[in-house]
């Protein structure tokens, strides 16, 4: 069938319509005319691929990577960068009022990263190819391996890490029954952690960490997990130091902390700049990114975390730096159920899935004259704002950091404020 592309939606897709169909197309632009073959039809839409491009946008831009549209990490190569960031804002104020029935006539206040060698952490898999084995990602829409050979979204020094890797696995270094290999580098882009994933220890784990020191410099520590026993065995101090501004912070090997190595000081200015007081709650606080900097402006900051990797993190990083906090090993929602104190602000980094309905009913019954939220997923994002609007709050102002360039995804920061 051949479609009109006419505009891009959240997932990386263009959309367009034919014979009464929505059509999903990715790694296109819009008002492109391209003939597209269908590889899924359900009842209200069609997904395709691109067969042949008809008439292309004069704006299409040549991808970095010789592996674009094969693997499936990287959506937007082929759109230059400044309009990744317009089409990203426009899908943000779309999903904002089409979700969340939430229309924002007000600025996106867009945060741009270097679009290229951004990436502090990388996951690779690695499967059988012929008599050795290949390193890379899984192909776009697929749990296929696509093989690659570079990735010009990571740092140097992860691509440093996966040609080391590439290299053992070609001369059958590495044991068969590794399947992933996640790597992890401080913000110097110099230290490395490192995560293995094994069917089996078929060789001993520190055999296994001695051959990935030797070949990769830099190295750390080392978490090698058996998934048939689940076991883990640990070769090093389990965690890297990483610096933030002022600030350094303890990350070990199953915490979260934000991927983007360009952006992490200007969202946290973003996210702490001008506030004080006497109480913040700093939720879903991983290893302390925000909570540090809050407790230089409040009286007394708690920070809640239920992940015990994450919160153990946390414990060393306040201990070191932040007299005026405090740390919460709980569900949000089961800590917030009890809470009575309201406090000055409530900062909110919740995983893709958003708020827990109960938690945005505690806020709500606290009414803090100052939320702000961090989302990386703005459907949920959007469904949760239309939460606190009906609970008394009015969106102050909208911030898009692109700490995924050349992706789809989206990492908003939205400033809420009690409406009088």
């Amino acid at each position: 069938m051949e479609v009109k592309i006419e505009k891009l939606v959240y997932g990386g897709d263009g959309l367009g319509h034919q014979d009464g169909h929505t059509i999903f197309v990715p790694y296109v632009l819009p008002e492109e005319v391209v003939r597209v073959r269908e590889v899924e039809r359900k009842k209200k839409f069609v997904r395709g691929r691109v067969q042949q491009m008809l008439t292309p946008s004069p704006d299409r831009a040549s991808p970095p990577c010789p592996h674009f549209t094969q693997c499936g990490g990287c959506h937007y190569q082929h759109i230059p960068y400044d309009a990744q960031m317009n089409f990203k804002a426009a899908i943000l104020r779309e999903t904002l009022s089409r979700i969340g029935r939430i229309t924002w006539d007000g600025p996106i206040h867009a945060h741009p990263s270097p679009p290229l060698r951004y990436r502090n952490r990388a996951q690779w898999k690695i499967r059988p190819a012929g008599a050795r084995h290949a390193i890379g990602y899984f192909q776009a829409a697929s749990t296929a391996l696509c093989p690659v050979e570079q990735c010009p979204v990571l740092s140097p020094r992860l691509e440093e890490v996966l040609s080391a890797i590439r290299a053992l696995l070609a001369d059958g270094a590495l044991p068969g029954a590794l399947r992933e290999v996640e790597a992890f580098v401080d913000a110097a882009d110099e230290k490395v952690l490192l995560n293995a994933a094994l069917d089996s220890f078929s060789i001993s784990p520190a055999t296994l960490a001695a051959k990935l020191r030797a070949a990769v410099s830099g190295v750390e520590t080392v978490l090698l997990h058996d998934m048939a026993r689940d076991r883990f065995e640990l070769i090093g101090p389990g965690h890297l130091s990483y610096r933030v501004a002022d600030t350094s912070y303890q990350v070990g090997h199953l915490s979260f902390f934000q991927a983007n190595r360009f952006l992490l000081e200007e969202l946290t200015l973003a996210v702490v700049s001008g506030m004080d007081g006497r109480l913040a709650l700093d939720l879903f606080a991983g290893v302390g990114l925000f909570t540090i900097p809050l407790s230089r402006h409040f009286r007394r900051v708690v920070a809640v975390e239920s992940n015990a990797a994450a919160a153990r993190d946390l414990e060393a990083n306040i201990a070191g730096a932040a007299a005026a906090a405090q740390t919460a090993n709980s569900p949000v929602e089961i800590l917030l159920n009890d809470w009575q104190e309201t406090p000055d602000l409530i900062v909110l980094d919740p995983p893709r899935a958003g708020m827990p309905a109960d938690a945005l009913q505690s806020i709500n019954r606290l009414a803090p004259p100052r939320v702000h939220y961090v989302s990386c997923d703005p459907a949920t994002l959007a469904r949760d704002l239309q939460a606190f609007l009906a609970g008394g709050f009015h969106i102050e102002e909208i911030h898009l950091f692109d700490m995924f360039p050349q992706t789809f995804h989206i990492e908003t920061f939205v400033k809420l404020v009690r409406s009088a």
